[in-house]
């Protein structure tokens, strides 16, 4: 096993790293100080071919000008808070718009876009880096100083370990996740809606036209959202069910996790590749890239299309914060914020 350590880029004056990740396995991952951006998943297909699994971009500069959060951390808040502006004990905090009237994945700066100090970690049977970031009080208008460490950790069993620690100098809101794109089929040959899904999940919630939460929980019975008995993506993107219509046909919604001891699984049977994604986290949003066919960047040297990747983001649920009857994402002093989801690949 090894970590390698190589110039990415320059941002401002700042050398930009990637680390590369490699185990005695044939996988290698590829992160960058940028975003905890994940750059690259190299992984063999059923005749032993490595290819890259997820989204992104060869240069800084995608990253900086075009990228929809390919690969990245989020924070401090994944997904959107409504009317971009919460209340804890009394006192409004006012967010940046950066989504019409709503704020987006931790606003115009996010975590997505800061440079976090990296340091490598080679241990018995892993490899991996270590993030931190420190958040200043009011970033993003956001209160506390947060300190806060992703590590991103390869094993020899095949399996990529995320985990994200955080503490506060104030009552603050914190719901971090990954914003990985997949796509099994390896250096992007096809799109993903071949790709077949399962996930423990009896209730997606009902999302308003601005993609909000609405807090109604809708019973995925009949509906293109059961993924419980594995199904293919393809059939949200064809489906009339008003939820899958609302996003662009497809989803974009947060499911609520009812097993955390049963695996969400993707599979792709053309390439042979399985992701099976464990996490700690109440709820999953899955992200089917429904207009991004609008998009104008190449993804290594390939126009985007719709449905060209998936997303499964681990979080806590989006706009919790408006909602008493959602699990709280309320951070206080004195306590950690700990999050942990492992992708294991086959």
């Amino acid at each position: 096993m090894e970590v390698k350590k190589e110039l990415f880029g320059e941002l401002g004056g700042h050398p930009i790293y990637a680390y590369e990740l490699k185990n005695d396995r044939s996988i290698s991952v590829t992160v960058l100080e940028y975003g905890c951006i994940i750059n690259k998943i190299m992984v063999p297909d059923r005749i032993g071919k490595a290819e890259n699994i997820v989204l992104g971009f060869d240069s800084l500069d995608g990253y900086v000008k075009d990228a929809p959060y390919f690969g990245a951390i989020i924070g401090r808040v994944a997904g959107r808070i409504a009317g971009s502006s919460f209340e804890l004990d009394g006192k409004t905090y006012k967010l940046a718009n950066n989504e019409n009237r709503n704020h987006l994945h931790g606003g115009l700066k996010g975590f997505n876009a800061v440079i976090w100090n990296s340091t490598p970690i080679e241990e018995d049977g892993a490899v991996g880096v270590e993030f931190t970031y420190t958040s200043p009080d009011g970033e993003e208008g956001y209160p506390g100083k947060l300190d806060v460490t992703v590590m991103y950790l390869l094993t020899n069993e095949q399996e990529l370990k995320l985990s994200y620690r955080a503490v506060t100098d104030k009552k603050t809101i914190l719901n971090m996740t990954n914003h990985a794109y997949f796509n099994l089929s390896g250096d992007l040959k096809r799109d993903v809606r071949g790709h077949e899904l399962s996930m423990p999940s009896d209730y997606v919630l009902e999302l308003d036209q601005e993609t909000l939460p609405t807090g109604k929980k809708l019973d995925v019975t009949g509906t293109a959202f059961d993924f419980r008995n594995g199904r293919k993506i393809e059939g949200g993107t064809v489906s009339n069910h008003p939820q899958n219509v609302l996003v662009g046909n497809g989803f974009d919604h947060p499911f609520l996790l009812s097993n955390h001891k049963k695996p969400i699984v993707l599979k792709d049977d053309e390439s042979g590749r399985v992701l099976k994604v464990e996490t700690d986290q109440p709820c999953v949003v899955v992200y089917t890239c429904n207009t991004m066919g609008n998009d104008e960047y190449e993804i290594r040297g390939r126009k985007p299309c719709d449905y060209l990747g998936i997303c499964l983001e681990a979080q806590g649920v989006p706009d919790a914060v408006h909602h008493p009857e959602f699990p709280s994402i309320v951070l206080k002093p004195g306590e950690e914020y700990r999050a942990n989801t492992k992708l294991i690949f086959s």
